[in-house]
């Protein structure tokens, strides 16, 4: 949603969305180069009915949490929010350091690199969580862009091609419902800036980590799955469908993020994966 009421789309918003993509296909660079084994965490098979079950899986899974912050925020829990918040933010930076480190120096000759991974990961998770929650920095805003590249290319490699389409397709729909007649929407209203760690501001907009961490997985898995081509096509389809989003912000002022960047991103990459 626009901080200003005399917001106007311009290329430059745009920057941020493009620098988590391309942190995210670094981080999907790191899993393509190196033996780190991925384990499928969807919990049905890989058929038309489980992937369309994984799907509904994970739109629940969204729907609780979005219903249950907008409760809290509706009832001043603040200090319950940010106990909530600050659990799985530092747990998704502790684990997906691990993994990520893991995966950039395991291919090296390092003596004891299991202790020197789990140490770095650990500094890492301690100055993330102090950033975020302790200070009022900048550097908060590229913390969130990081992780939602870093947490999108973890998800497309550990989700199966038909669910991960369908998870995308389900989030769009149920991101247009739930801006304008469900939770999401509410929230927003409600202070977005409120929940550290899960949303970023720049240039009159403001956008939640849920964004970011979904156009990574579409780039990120189109990277693992298939190629480069698709994965640099999705980029672009996403790109446009943000820019026409933030478009729809100038008239509207609050617009889902996620059915014209998925809509387009998944098109062209899918096109250009028959080609």
């Amino acid at each position: 949603m626009p901080l200003n009421s005399m917001f106007k789309a311009k290329l430059i918003h745009l920057t941020p969305i493009l620098a988590s993509l391309i942190f995210g296909v670094l981080c999907a660079y790191l899993f393509l180069t190196s033996s780190i084994e991925t384990y499928i965490i969807t919990p049905f098979s890989e058929d038309i009915f489980g992937s369309l079950g994984n799907a509904s899986y994970f739109v629940i899974l969204v729907g609780i949490g979005a219903t249950l912050l907008y409760f809290l925020l509706k009832r001043k829990s603040h200090k319950l929010i940010m106990l909530i918040t600050g659990f799985a933010l530092t747990t998704a930076v502790f684990i997906l350091s691990l993994i990520y480190l893991f995966a950039a120096f395991s291919r090296f000759s390092i003596p004891h690199i299991e202790t020197l991974i789990l140490i770095s990961s650990l500094t890492i998770t301690i100055v993330v969580g102090f950033t975020v929650f302790r200070t009022r920095s900048r550097f908060c805003n590229l913390i969130v862009l990081c992780l939602g590249g870093a947490l999108g290319t973890f998800l497309a490699a550990s989700i199966p091609t038909l669910s991960a389409i369908l998870i995308l397709c389900f989030l769009a729909v149920y991101d247009a419902f739930a801006v304008y007649h469900g939770p999401v929407g509410k929230i927003a209203l409600n202070g977005l800036e409120q929940l550290r760690g899960l949303s970023f501001s720049f240039q009159d907009i403001q956008m939640g980590l849920g964004d970011l961490t979904f156009y990574s997985l579409l780039s990120g898995h189109m990277l693992l799955k298939f190629n480069f081509i698709s994965c640099i096509a999705s980029i672009i389809g996403i790109l446009f469908g943000c820019l026409l989003a933030f478009k729809m912000l100038e008239r509207k002022g609050m617009f889902p993020g996620l059915p014209f960047p998925i809509l387009f991103g998944l098109t062209a990459s899918l096109l250009t994966s028959t080609l």
